[in-house]
């Protein structure tokens, strides 16, 4: 049988799915409306899949391009260093909605104070919040790295350009969640509060087509996703939830440096994703309304949890643009079990107090 004969039984016995739904169908399928909220939320989405196809595009050819790879020589507001990527990628979701109508101000962990966009701004009821490339130190030697993103409504008009309705609301007021991820396919999962829905990009057809629908995290995972190289800088609760799992059969350590990519195994297979605070920085590393919130409100729709370890990470209120938290996040069970033994550490604590 020649290959072409191959191909047309194939063809036969296992048909193309030519009814394939792209993201803004698949937006206005969840919300079964055509209001005008809904088309503004189908066009937000398509907006943000424009963005991760330009920031794919320019992965995928990275090692082959000039000004891509390395360092700008240049500090976030974080005081971290920043790289290429970073720019361009933040660049990208601010060209991306410049023009649209869709959003008033973007905010990202990359600009110290949001970015206006005046001409949106009569009919912009949106921000964006986002974090262009999150795990870029995992470029330079071709690891994935992905982006992460939320829409909230904008409250007010905030005509001082302070954003202070964003230092008043907790995760719960986003409307919409998600991330992408590159790595060996381009993928987009997303949430606006109907359960968890992931896309893959055919780079035949320009689109990402809808993959996993209606996304469950399992209530146990053997996977334990977390930074041991930190043990010793860690509360002796997290230390010692450390050796559980070290002396228990049934779980896996995986750790890959990019949160997305952590993150996105977890909500598929189940387990958790620890990013403590340390003795010297209790506040952790991870920024609640670019990074922590977002994936906390996946998290919740997939069935799972996401916790500071004190307090539900979506009933924190941030008290300033690039605040930080802990981050404990995964399936409800393994969410638990490491809360069990900070709550432990605190009764030993008071314990101890009480003490004559």
């Amino acid at each position: 049988m020649t290959e072409q004969e191959h191909a047309v039984e194939f063809e036969h016995k296992h048909p193309i799915d030519r009814d394939c739904t792209t993201l803004p169908r698949h937006v206005l399928q969840q919300l079964q409306s055509y209001s005008p909220e809904a088309q503004d939320l189908s066009a937000l989405m398509n907006r943000i899949a424009l963005a991760a196809k330009l920031i794919a595009r320019r992965l995928t050819r990275a090692g082959l391009m000039e000004d891509t790879l390395g360092f700008t020589g240049r500090t976030n507001v974080q005081g971290e260093a920043v790289k290429k990527m970073d720019l361009y990628a933040n660049q990208v979701f601010i060209s991306a909605f410049e023009q649209s109508g869709l959003v008033c101000r973007l905010a990202s962990e990359e600009m110290e104070e949001p970015y206006y966009i005046p001409e949106n701004c009569p009919v912009g009821r949106y921000t964006l919040l986002y974090d262009p490339i999150d795990g870029s130190s995992n470029l330079d030697v071709n690891i994935n790295v992905g982006s992460i993103f939320a829409i909230r409504r904008q409250e007010g008009e905030d005509l001082d350009g302070t954003a202070q309705d964003l230092l008043q609301e907790n995760g719960r007021r986003q409307i919409a969640a998600g991330y992408i991820l590159y790595g060996p396919s381009t993928m987009l999962v997303y949430s606006i509060g109907t359960g968890v829905h992931a896309f893959t990009l055919d780079p035949s057809l320009g689109e990402f087509i809808l993959s996993h629908e209606n996304v469950r995290t399992p209530d146990h995972g053997p996977v334990y996703s977390v930074n041991e190289g930190n043990f010793w800088q860690w509360d002796e609760s997290i230390r010692e939830y450390t050796r559980y799992v070290h002396r228990h059969e049934g779980y896996t350590a995986r750790y890959g440096g990019a949160l997305v990519g952590d993150f996105h195994r977890i909500l598929f297979q189940g387990g958790v994703f620890l990013y403590p605070g340390t003795v010297k920085k209790p506040e952790g590393k991870l920024r609640l309304l670019y990074e922590s919130a977002p994936l906390a409100y996946l998290m919740e729709q997939a069935g799972g949890r996401a916790s500071t370890g004190a307090q539900e990470i979506l009933d924190v209120v941030p008290d300033k643009l690039h605040m930080r938290t802990p981050l404990i996040i995964g399936s409800k069970d393994d969410v638990a079990l490491v809360e069990s033994f900070i709550h432990e550490q605190e009764r030993k604590t008071l314990a101890e107090v009480g003490k004559p």
